[in-house]
C-alpha cells in the first residue's frame, strides 16, 4: 500500500513526464491488432479459469488483471528498458515497477483478501507466473515494424511511444508467436499441475 501511494503521488505530481499519460500512448495501444489480441487473450484466460482447478483463479480477478496488463505492461516494460539505457529516471522506474506489481500481483492479493478474508497463500506462485505473463504481454504489444530495420521493440525508439504507420501485424506475426506460445504453455502447465494432484 505504501509503494502504491508513493507511486500514485509521483505520477500525479509529474503526470506529463510519464508516457502512460500521453495521447500518443493511447494511440499506441489502440492499434487494431493490439486491441484484438488483448480481447482474445483476456477471453481465453477468463474462459479457462473454472477448468484450471485453481479456486483463486476466477472471472473477476482474470478480467481485472487482464485490463491492467493491457493498459500498463507495454509502458512498464518499456520504462525498465529505457532506465537501463539512461532514457528514464529512477522515479519513472519506481512507478513502472509498482504498475507491474499491482497489475500482476497486488490487485490479485487485494481481491483474494476481500473475497476470503485472509491474505492468499498463493501470492508467491501467482506473482511469479503472472509476472512472466505480464512481461510477455509488454513485449508482444511493443513489437513494431519499419521497412529499414524490420521487426523491433518500439520502446527502443527515441520517439516512443510513437507508432508506425500501416498494417504491421502480418509483418510481426512470426515474432509474436514465442510470446503467445509462452502464455499457452504456462496455462497448460497450471491446468496440468492442479489436475495431476487430484
Amino acid at each position: 500500500m505504501t509503494a502504491c501511494l508513493i507511486s500514485v503521488f509521483l505520477y500525479i505530481r509529474e503526470r506529463r513526464q510519464y508516457a502512460l499519460s500521453l495521447n500518443s500512448y493511447q494511440a499506441f495501444l489502440s492499434k487494431p491488432w493490439k486491441v484484438v489480441t488483448f480481447i482474445l487473450s483476456a477471453a481465453f484466460l477468463t474462459i479457462i479459469a473454472p477448468y484450471t482447478g485453481d479456486v483463486t483463479w476466477d472471472y473477476y480477478d482474470t478480467v481485472l488483471m487482464s485490463i491492467l496488463t493491457f493498459l500498463t505492461a507495454p509502458w512498464a516494460v518499456g520504462i525498465i528498458y529505457r532506465f537501463r539505457v539512461g532514457k528514464a529516471n529512477i522515479k519513472q522506474l519506481f512507478v513502472a515497477a509498482c504498475a507491474w506489481m499491482f497489475s500482476a500481483s497486488w490487485s490479485y492479493d487485494i481481491y483474494m483478501y476481500l473475497r476470503e478474508g485472509y491474505y492468499p497463500a498463493t501470492w508467491w506462485p501467482n506473482m511469479i507466473l503472472s509476472s512472466i505473463l505480464y512481461l510477455c504481454a509488454g513485449l508482444l504489444w511493443s513489437l513494431d515494424w519499419k521497412n529499414e530495420i524490420g521487426v523491433f521493440m518500439s520502446f527502443k525508439e527515441d520517439a516512443w511511444p510513437a507508432i508506425s504507420k500501416g498494417k504491421v501485424f502480418p509483418k510481426i506475426f512470426i515474432a509474436a508467436l514465442p510470446f503467445a506460445s509462452i502464455v499457452l504453455l504456462l496455462c497448460g502447465l497450471v491446468i496440468y499441475g492442479f489436475h495431476s494432484r487430484k
